[in-house]
């Protein structure tokens, strides 16, 4: 069995200024997410018998504007934050999304940067991608993921829960190499006995088209997605199923807070990712926060509260009170759901719903 590489964020460098949670984490990623809607229902995060046709989702008024977004970002960065990542919902149905990127971009030149450029990313489900990367990639966005469960049509339409065809997403994937998006990564949420006999085909399709594939141990996000342990295939056992097809070997992270088990193939074409929330939690390398789309900072994936940021924005900006309420939350932050996950049985938490923090 191929071991998954050892990472603890307590173990990055800590720099003047920068708040510390309670276990030693520092903050570098932010998930920022531009809106709750969806145009798929994914049954992993909002299943259409929960979320159907009338399910009632923000009125635009609640959500934040880009110009909010951007300033909370602007504090979060004077925190430690390095790397911003858009999401939803689906962001890409957020109108005019190139825009907001247009203003994090224009953060570079922040003094506390020294100079080097944020790390701007975007996760879409790729169905709106086709007509949107140019807009994007002209905007300044560094890098893109997309989601993609199946390339078989059939289990697409039921992982999706969506009518629009794989294609879309095919195509979108291919506008994006286009126009200069070289180096896509492809996410696939693994569920037992609905699409995990497609992850050879997943691989094959990434290391021909240059992208790197990452997949993802199916979690209990949120409250309704009627997750159970056993459709959840492990880690070891996806590794083992790809080496034994195409030879890997495991490699250290990119950059510090990577939450990617990394590993190369053998003959040099490229590499996956595995993300082993469940079976190999990495709680102590998490240095992620989360900007819900209605203003609220999440400071874990599984929360159960966040801190309410609109009247820090609202209706007028604060900038210091901002950043002296992010620091503080972060330094209160004590969170480590998938260590405890276990020890913790069937207790019921009414965990915050993925779709509105972003995955």
């Amino acid at each position: 069995m191929l071991p998954l590489m050892p990472r603890d964020a307590r173990l990055l460098p800590v720099f003047a200024g920068t708040p510390v949670d309670r276990r030693g984490r520092v903050l570098r990623d932010v998930r920022l997410s531009v809106t709750d809607r969806c145009n798929f229902r994914c049954g992993y995060c909002m299943p259409a018998e929960q979320f159907g046709q009338d399910f009632a989702f923000l009125p635009r008024a609640e959500l934040l504007t880009f110009d909010e977004i951007a300033l909370v970002a602007r504090a979060l960065i004077g925190l430690g934050a390095r790397t911003l990542r858009i999401t939803g919902g689906e962001p890409l149905v957020r109108r005019d999304v190139d825009q907001l990127v247009k203003l994090l971009r224009n953060l570079d030149a922040l003094p506390e940067l020294q100079g080097e450029p944020l790390d701007l990313a975007l996760t879409t489900n790729g169905s709106l991608l086709e007509s949107l990367a140019a807009p994007l990639h002209a905007a300044g966005l560094n890098r893109l993921t997309v989601s993609l469960d199946s390339l078989n049509p059939a289990t697409f339409a039921q992982m999706s829960g969506s009518a629009l065809p794989l294609s879309t997403v095919l195509a979108g994937i291919a506008a994006a190499r286009t126009v200069g998006f070289h180096h896509l990564k492809l996410n696939c949420v693994v569920r037992r006995g609905v699409n995990d006999a497609g992850v050879e085909a997943l691989v094959n399709y990434a290391r021909e088209g240059g992208h790197t594939i990452r997949f993802i141990e199916y979690m209990d996000v949120g409250t309704s997605n009627g997750w159970r342990l056993d459709e959840v295939v492990p880690a070891a056992e996806i590794v083992a199923r790809i080496s034994a097809r195409h030879p890997i070997e495991p490699i250290g992270p990119s950059r510090p807070g990577e939450v990617a088990a990394r590993y190369r193939f053998s003959d040099g074409a490229g590499e996956i990712g595995i993300i082993a929330s469940v079976t190999a939690p990495f709680c102590g390398d998490c240095t992620r926060a989360r900007v819900s789309a209605d203003g609220h900072l999440y400071t874990c994936l599984f929360a159960t509260d966040g801190l309410a940021l609109k009247p820090l924005v609202r209706p007028e900006p604060d900038l210091a009170r901002l950043s002296h309420a992010l620091r503080s939350r972060w330094e209160q932050r004590d969170d480590r759901y998938s260590e405890l996950r276990e020890a913790m049985g069937e207790q019921h938490l009414e965990k915050v719903e993925m779709f509105r923090v972003g995955g």
